[in-house]
């Protein structure tokens, strides 16, 4: 099938996949919607806000972020990620800490102040979609994570 040519669902299988697919342009569009009125709302850039998503997410599972784990999240040039660090600095979002076990590297840490600002403006958001969760079984909930998980790992296999 060429680029031109459009996918038409032939099976009751095939229509199924057709109402995945839109759902997850659906929420890929509410997602963008969502960030939009974040930025706009910490009056910061979309790269600025996808650092601190990027931060709250590796702070949750207990990781450590260098500047170059930031850089090659965002696909953005090291120097890039200085000015784009500075500015967060400068607001108060994050700091530059030196590395508990490597002298020489630094690690950059979310600030309270952007903790605060952060779930202040995403807690209503993530209390409706625990919500949303809430109404499946832990069987269905598991199959919904390894689907996402999956779907985002064929978006962007080198996350």
């Amino acid at each position: 099938m060429s680029l031109t040519q459009r996918w038409v669902p032939q099976s009751s299988h095939d229509r199924a996949i057709m109402r995945v697919l839109t759902s997850i342009r659906a929420l890929s569009d509410a997602m963008d919607r969502m960030h939009s009125g974040m930025k706009d709302d910490m009056d910061m850039n979309g790269s600025d806000l996808a650092a601190l998503r990027m931060l709250v997410m590796r702070e949750q599972e207990g990781r450590l972020v260098s500047p170059r784990d930031i850089a090659d999240h965002l696909r953005i040039s090291t120097a890039s990620t200085t000015k784009l660090l500075d500015r967060l600095t400068a607001s108060g979002h994050i700091e530059r800490r030196p590395h508990p076990t490597d002298r020489r590297a630094r690690i950059v840490v979310l600030t309270q102040l952007s903790r605060n600002d952060f779930f202040r403006l995403y807690g209503e958001r993530l209390r409706a979609m625990r919500s949303v969760a809430g109404e499946y079984g832990e069987t269905e909930l598991a199959v919904i994570a390894r689907f996402l998980g999956e779907v985002t790992d064929a978006l962007d296999p080198t996350r």
